[in-house]
């Protein structure tokens, strides 16, 4: 170090969070994580009873732990050390693609995991068939979660569940059994045209919605509780399944 060169003054953070021995607060550990990668110093402060917790909310007029100080500075809780740090942090009604993206890069990797084990590469047809009926599985499987949920949210849209309110508890698993035969290229005569029908009513019923109704609604299409909005991602569901539908019966017959 140069003589003439001023110590960085260390960072420091003092950090309360719940330790008790029925609970132990994830987001306090997060905490102590996150301040430790950035380099701060880190006094952890336990609060190992409820009545301890309630006194110390009490004490600093605040609802929630952890609780976490820089210096003399009250930061917050995790969210607010977060975006201190200079993170992101989604609202939780806010729009958002992931789940989507996920659910289709999943898929991807499975179905070139499936052409590689089947047949040495991964450039092939069938990895394309797979990557189709791989995503109709994992998406009937997100509805699958909350049936009534992902019912509830359909019936917003879907033409056919509006006049029959049963089809939006039939089709998650109407998606994931043709999904299933088309994986494993059986009962062809069958899962071809289930997904071809369902596929269908889905096209017409969101471009109705989105694109002559001018609607803004979420999309069913990864389940109830989520906050993808209604539109591309569910056409592109619905004619995915028409397309191997139809590709699928050009095939085999």
């Amino acid at each position: 170090m140069p003589l003439n060169a001023v110590p960085a003054e260390p960072r420091t953070a003092t950090l309360y969070r719940m330790v008790m021995d029925k609970h132990l607060c994830p987001f306090g550990l997060k905490a102590k994580d996150r301040l430790e990668r950035e380099g701060f110093t880190v006094a952890d402060r336990w609060l190992t009873s409820r009545d301890e917790t309630d006194a110390f909310k009490a004490e600093h007029g605040v609802e929630t732990t952890p609780q976490i100080w820089i210096g003399d500075e009250r930061i917050g809780g995790y969210d607010a050390l977060r975006q201190h740090l200079g993170d992101r942090v989604r609202d939780k009604g806010e729009t958002t693609y992931r789940p989507v993206i996920a659910i289709f890069a999943m898929a991807a990797a499975m179905a070139l995991a499936m052409s590689w084990a089947t047949y040495g590469s991964v450039v092939t047809l069938r990895a394309a068939e797979w990557f189709i009926a791989v995503s109709m599985c994992l998406l009937a499987l997100q509805k699958l979660k909350d049936v009534e949920s992902f019912s509830t949210m359909f019936l917003n849209y879907d033409l056919l569940a509006q006049r029959w309110v049963r089809y939006g508890y039939i089709y998650p698993f109407a998606e994931g059994l043709a999904g299933v035969l088309m994986i494993a290229g059986a009962l062809i005569w069958f899962a071809a045209p289930l997904a071809l029908v369902i596929g269908g009513i889905g096209t017409v019923s969101v471009f109705k919605a989105v694109y002559i109704d001018k609607r803004e609604l979420k999309c069913a299409c990864v389940g109830g509780d989520t906050n993808v909005p209604l539109g591309f991602v569910s056409l592109t569901e619905n004619l995915m399944m028409i397309t191997m539908a139809v590709w699928m019966l050009i095939k085999h017959w």
